[in-house]
């Protein structure tokens, strides 16, 4: 209902209040032990848990790959170190992990559930981000192993390209070497040395998080099966005309020294005249951005002159034609003649077109540079004018820039400006918004240049991806991505597959050159592909017959998007159709970050479905972006990058600025980047395990929203942690050691209310997570079993059977007790899979549990016999009897030796309320004693009351522990009050046609509460003639 939406809404906020306040408490206490009585005059910023200390290492310990020995005594208190040691390897060893089939063979009658997970870059370590994606991917892995699917998890890693390749040569610089100084071969071979040291790192870090990975399965998109995958897939798709060669405009960075594609370029929008920095220049050097500089070219044999603007005057150089629209009468007489370069020796046609003009803007007369604009370069086509390349790879200038060859270009922007001014050619310069392209590596400012390169046709491939989602075999989640696919794919352009690098999959093509002719390789007539260099010499032999000819493979590597595109299906074998390819493909689910829906997720898709006829996977989830607290986007500068490692075992400040020291960044930034860490972090960060963290990002993540990280908040769930651990701890005592479980899980008919009450508590969890990861709901799914344990079986169902010593209702209250145990653990085992593995062994077994691992223990599943609406509706009562009892103690300060009377209307309550007293003080800290009075029976003297509703009072004894001059002129208060509110409702009630127009279910509702503010006002009226009466016998 949404009155217990609202509820669990409630109690969600006030634990994580709780949880904040109570790890904000610890680090002042450890703030205030630890420093001098100073005051401080500044503000105070929030308090941040410190550190924790290496912990403890375990007493026993266990051999690697073996079971932990659970026949230890359980430590005092959680220990993540502890807890979380062993498991991992036990479960590798056993092959928990492996896709469970069939005896013959086949998948699950329940189905299968397989992902091929994002594979991870190896620059480095990972990072939060990572740790998010595997948090929710395993805990889907690890809830559909439970349900009896047969799941299947692949892991892997990417070559990463770019990336690598950048970080393995700042190295390099580092020894004052670049990788020229080693040659191909040799440098190559450092960044698999590079690759194996941080891919066995990573893969490290994966196996802390808990990730159930069959690592059977491993694939790097540089092995040997993705590499025979790639080269198929470039052959094929040259083979049907869909990879081509051609000279085009690429997106070149000159920092990186390679080609870049339209998503590796970030658009930086600014509104006007902007000094920036560029990559590659002395660090306090700024060019001028978004202005627009207005010249003129001198018309031949004329004194007429053609003003025109650009954001890019260097460019000019390479101008090779002034372009006007056909009907500007101001125009008309000048088409067809030229203009003359004031640098270089050309002649300048003047052309009309329409497509390309606007009369309005500006002059009306518009510069071309066809080799260094994409929109010129369209002009440049339609009118077949002279394409001019400016620039060198590295970013000078060369000869076509004739004075100005060998000069940086941002130095030529500053010269040509001066230059003009010179001739009396420059106008003015004034603001202008633009968008600059910045490399999303490197920094650098994109240029336009013409390079030949090898290209992907994607229009063809981009309609049944597209369509694909419109008739629902490709679900995108959320809807906000779907629409995103749309609009991308619709308006999507060809691919450069073709990089400038060393590291990655070289190109399979190569260049016949055939000896006694001068053959250009910009020709594209020249070029073969192969799978094999045998098999492209053959192809070179049927294309060019009878002659010698040597091949020279291209250089270039391919896009990593290119191999990673084919992620899915290549790590299952294809292009073989290996059992795996047909038992496991398509997969179920690609879960990934937004922000590479189309860098990667797209390409699958598109290469998926041609390739193999299939849509690689049936859903996409992406995942928000993890941020820090501050919402901040996570940066290396800004100091708040987390290391998902760190916050497991915990890290001091001194070690974090440790880490950014042996870092790769730049020593200008190191500081900022202290600053940072001091600010967020200025104990360190606690250590709170896999578990709380894994938790935290689950209960972070819902559709649509960024992730603010806040380490306060995963410390708090270690503590959640350590909650489960006592609790289970006082459980296995309360139990003993020669208790047996009931062989199955169903009810006896005889279990007390408060077992009913809990098991439908129970069922209601199982049917709440089971429905929230069906639809992906991480938040509902750890909400709901967050509550379960904390609210219901640690705060109500334990406390409430303690008193119980009759033998037959102990042993039914420790039976359900069991029950809520086992079953509570299976619930939360996907989110904290090692703290549930250690609590399950050491519970007794049932007779019908066979499983050896909780990993592989049913998933518990909302049963008819659990539900018990009755029960609910009767416990109710119980705990708001409960709740009215700590208010009172708490508002009168009766903290201990409390005594309470419970009034009752009628015999059937008074019956109820005494039944349950017992149990009811047990949820009232400091309670010595509790009655229910009987029907009439009046209140002892000296009593406050609270009315729990029109039928039950609360009553605690304050004579002698208050003021009563005080509480007297307090219940005068909460009467106006109530009243007041009673009077509110009745005019909301005495309106014209109540009856009529008022929905039935708001007129009960009104009804009831008018009802209880009456028995409210009768008690506190009571509660006032009581306090007198006490006074007056004093």
């Amino acid at each position: 209902s949404k009155n217990q939406e609202k509820n669990e809404a409630k109690r969600k906020a006030k634990m994580e209040k709780f949880l904040a306040k109570q790890a904000a408490k610890q680090a002042s206490a450890a703030n205030t032990a630890s420093s001098a009585p100073k005051k401080d005059k500044k503000k105070t910023k929030e308090a941040q848990p410190a550190a924790a200390a290496a912990p403890a290492v375990p007493t026993v310990v266990t051999p690697k790959g073996d079971k932990k020995d659970m026949s230890q005594p359980m430590a005092p208190a959680y220990d993540p170190t502890a807890v979380e040691a062993s498991w991992y390897e036990w479960w590798e060893k056993q092959g928990f992990f492996d896709p469970k089939t069939m005896p013959n063979g086949d998948i699950s009658p329940k189905g299968k559930f397989v992902i091929s997970t994002p594979p991870p870059n190896v620059t480095g370590k990972l990072h939060i981000g990572h740790a998010l994606f595997i948090a929710i991917q395993d805990s889907l892995v690890r809830w559909n192993r439970m349900r009896g699917l047969t799941t299947l998890f692949v892991p892997g890693s990417d070559h990463a390209g770019i990336s690598t390749q950048v970080v393995v040569e700042k190295q390099l610089y580092k020894q004052n070497l670049t990788r020229h100084d080693l040659g191909r071969e040799a440098f190559v071979s450092k960044v698999w040395d590079w690759k194996e040291e941080y891919g066995r790192t990573i893969m490290g870090q994966i196996r802390l998080l808990g990730a159930s990975y069959d690592w059977s399965r491993e694939r790097f998109t540089l092995d040997e099966v993705l590499s025979r995958a790639t080269f198929e897939t470039f052959v094929r798709l040259y083979d049907d005309g869909i990879i081509y060669r051609s000279s085009r405009l690429v997106n070149w960075c000159h920092k990186l020294n390679t080609t870049l594609s339209n998503l590796e370029v970030e658009n930086l929008e600014i509104p006007g005249r902007t000094l920036m920095s560029v990559p590659g220049y002395p660090a306090n050097e700024k060019f001028e951005f978004g202005v627009l500089v207005h010249f003129a070219y001198k018309v031949e044999d004329s004194d007429e002159r053609i003003v025109v603007a650009t954001t890019r005057i260097e460019t000019m150089l390479g101008d090779t034609a002034i372009a006007v629209h056909p009907d500007d009468e101001r125009y008309k007489h000048l088409h067809g003649k030229f203009v003359t370069h004031p640098f270089v020796d050309r002649r300048i046609p003047i052309i009309a077109d329409a497509e390309g003009v606007d009369m309005q803007f500006g002059t009306g007369a518009v510069k071309i540079t066809p080799a260094h604009d994409p929109n010129d370069y369209q002009m440049g086509k339609r009118h077949n004018l002279e394409f001019i390349n400016l620039l060198n790879d590295d970013g000078t200038y060369n000869e076509n820039a004739g004075p100005y060859a060998g000069m940086l270009r941002f130095h030529v922007r500053k010269q040509i400006v001066e230059d003009l001014k010179a001739k009396g050619l420059y106008v003015n310069t004034t603001e202008n918004p633009m968008t600059v392209p910045i490399c999303e590596k490197s920094k650098d400012i994109i240029e336009p240049m013409m390079k030949p390169q090898w290209w992907v046709r994607c229009k063809e491939l981009a309609q049944p991806a597209i369509q694909a989602v419109r008739d629902g075999r490709l679900e995108i989640t959320p809807q906000a991505s779907e629409k995103e696919w749309f609009r991308w794919l619709e308006n999507i352009q060809d691919w450069c597959v073709s990089r400038q690098l060393w590291w990655g999959h070289r190109i399979p093509a190569y260049f016949v050159r055939i000896a006694g002719q001068e053959n250009d390789p910009a020709d594209d007539s020249f070029w073969v592909v192969g799978r094999t260099e045998d098999e492209a010499r053959k192809r070179a032999a049927e294309k060019f017959p009878g002659v010698e000819f040597e091949l020279e493979q291209d250089p270039d590597v391919l896009d990593t998007w290119f191999s990673s595109g084919l992620w899915p299906f290549a790590v299952m074998g294809w292009p073989e159709n290996t059992e795996d390819f047909k038992k496991y493909y398509p997969t179920t689910l690609l879960e990934t970050g937004w922000d590479i829906l189309f860098f990667w997720v797209a390409r699958m898709v598109m290469l998926g479905m041609y390739l193999t006829g299939e849509v690689p996977f049936s859903k996409v989830f992406c995942h928000a972006m993890v941020r820090d607290a501050h919402g901040r986007k996570m940066s290396k500068s800004l100091g708040n990058v987390i290391d998902p490692v760190d916050v497991i075992n915990g890290i001091t400040l001194p070690e974090l600025f440790a880490k950014l020291e042996s870092g790769n960044l730049d020593p200008r930034e190191v500081s900022k980047a202290k600053a940072g860490q001091k600010e967020d972090f200025p104990n360190g960060i606690p250590q709170c395990g896999s578990d709380a963290l894994r938790f935290a990002l689950c209960a972070y993540t819902s559709a649509g929203r960024d992730v603010n990280l806040n380490i306060l908040r995963v410390d708090g769930y270690r503590k959640f942690c350590n909650k489960l651990w006592n609790a289970t701890r006082f459980a296995l005592m309360k139990l003993g050691d020669d208790f047996v479980p009931s062989a199955e899980t169903t009810i006896s008919g005889k279990e007390s209310l408060a077992e009913r009450w809990i098991l439908h508590r129970l069922n209601a969890a199982a049917r709440d997570v089971n429905a929230a990861l069906n639809e992906m709901n991480f938040m509902a799914a750890t909400t709901s079993v967050h509550s379960f344990w904390l609210y219901e079986l640690c705060d109500v169902y334990i406390e409430y059977i303690k008193p119980i010593t009759e033998p037959e209702a102990r042993n039914s209250a420790l039976q359900t007790l069991y029950t809520c145990l086992d079953q509570g653990l299976k619930l939360l085992h996907p989110f904290m899979p090692y703290v549930t593995e250690e609590l399950w062994q050491r519970l007794p077994r049932r007779a019908s549990e066979t499983s050896p691992s909780i990993s592989l223990a049913a998933f518990p599943e909302p049963r008819e016999d659990y539900d018990n609406s009755q029960a609910v509706a009767d416990f109710e009562l119980v705990t708001s009897i409960a709740k009215a009892g700590r208010s009172l103690t708490a508002s009168y300060n009766v903290l201990s030796k409390s005594t309470f009377y419970i009034s009752n209307a009628n015999t059937a309550i008074f019956e109820f309320t005494s039944a349950q007293a017992n149990g009811i003080a047990t949820l009232i800290k400091g309670c010595q004693t509790i009655s229910a009075l009987k029907p009439g029976e009046a209140v002892p003297a000296g009593c406050a009351v609270v009315s729990v509703n029109d039928e039950v009072s609360m009553h605690l004894l304050v004579r002698g522990r208050v003021d009563i001059d005080q509480e007297v002129s307090n219940l005068e208060k909460k009467i106006a009050k109530t009243t007041k509110l009673k009077d509110s409702l009745l005019a909301k009630t005495n309106i014209a046609n109540y009856e009529s127009t008022v929905p039935e279910d708001v007129r009960e509702a009104n009804s009831t509460k008018l009802s209880n503010y009456d028995a409210e006002v009768e008690a506190l009226q009571t509660a006032i003639k009581t306090f007198l009466t006490l006074k007056g016998s004093e």
